[in-house]
């Protein structure tokens, strides 16, 4: 059983997204079914959708980054009611017993999470389709509280850009006084300056683009280092607890490997793939260093993000869209044109309909 709603979908790697009308699974007894208001676009969707990660499949309906309103529950559902302001991020279930899920790290799940689109239904082998549209079925422990205290529209890009970032912050035990760095300023970026700065650390960015002090200054940085400038980052050599590393591409760590202190480690939360060039182990050897990687948050970390984010007022810098604007988002996301995130305000779908 099934039910059908409007939404928007890629039919392919090498075409634009259009309106599209596909089959919602019945809700199960543990389900929590919601209209969703905003969907925030993350660079993942434009990855998945032409088949970057060569995983894709066809037709998608991308989206991970969902808030919305409970309009019904299923009959052994207990956290939710209609009404309820509620939050979908990248995970819609997992196995629930392996070691990870058991200690609540259900990102890391030892037979692997269902993702909220792109992926498979765990039970009954159905696909996921993501928040680019009407409505969501989602099991009642993947279902995120969302506090009153934050703004809706731009709270959306916490579900990723938010706990992408504030996981390895919390994990690395940042607290009032410590001294943290963010290498690059795009939507994992800024999240990661505003996030530190509201745990008290002491907050530096490294950028390699002139005249972004301001706008770091704004987000919560207490200093700006341009890291291709070798006098800068010799003035920061061997001070930084903790650097979040946002670049999602291909750079050189070694650089930032000698603004470590002793037992400092950088985290790597943006590149999937290689390391080029070669890291110099050197450093790592002589000051008990660390590269590590951080993915996501489980879900009670996650709503503890929520929790944090609405008692600091932190939200994501948003540019608000009509779904009709999708294609062209993903072009200026290309070139890096937004600050720093866009969300989709869902009620212009119904201009599809």
């Amino acid at each position: 059983m099934s039910f059908t709603i409007l939404g928007y979908a890629a039919q392919s790697a090498d075409t634009k997204l259009t309106a599209h009308k596909f089959a919602r699974r019945d809700p199960r007894a543990d389900d929590v079914v919601i209209d969703i208001l905003y969907c925030g676009v993350c660079h993942s969707d434009l990855h998945q959708t032409r088949n970057d990660w060569g995983m894709s499949v066809f037709p998608m309906v991308p989206g991970h980054e969902i808030i919305g309103k409970v309009t019904s529950v299923g009959a052994g559902v207990k956290k939710f009611r209609a009404g309820d302001l509620v939050g979908v991020g990248c995970l819609v279930d997992s196995c629930q017993h392996c070691i990870s899920c058991e200690h609540g790290l259900e990102q890391y799940c030892k037979e692997v999470a269902t993702q909220t689109y792109n992926d498979k239904d765990r039970h009954d082998g159905t696909p996921t389709f993501g928040g680019y549209s009407e409505k969501i079925v989602v099991s009642e422990k993947f279902v995120l509280r969302v506090p009153e205290k934050l703004d809706i529209k731009s709270a959306a890009p916490l579900l990723c850009a938010g706990i992408t970032t504030y996981s390895p912050l919390r994990h690395w035990n940042v607290k009032p006084g410590s001294k943290v760095a963010v290498i690059g300023l795009g939507g994992l970026g800024h999240m990661a300056l505003k996030l530190a700065k509201g745990m008290g650390a002491d907050v530096t960015l490294f950028t390699r683009s002139a005249g972004k002090e301001d706008e770091a200054r704004r987000l919560g940085a207490d200093r700006v280092v341009l890291s291709s400038k070798p006098e800068q980052m010799a003035q920061v050599a061997g001070q930084f607890e903790l650097i979040i590393d946002t670049v999602p591409y291909q750079h050189d760590l070694n650089p930032y490997l000698s603004t470590l202190n002793l037992d400092g480690t950088l985290v790597l939360v943006g590149l999937l793939g290689k390391l080029e060039p070669a890291v110099q182990t050197a450093p790592m050897i002589m000051g008990r260093q660390s590269i590590a990687g951080s993915l996501i948050g489980g879900l009670a970390e996650t709503q503890e993000m929520l929790e944090f984010c609405a008692e600091k007022g932190i939200t994501c810098d948003v540019e608000m869209i009509d779904i009709q604007y999708i294609n062209e988002a993903y072009e200026r996301m290309l070139k890096s044109d937004v600050k720093y995130r866009f969300v989709i305000d869902m009620a212009s779908l119904k201009k599809a309909a």
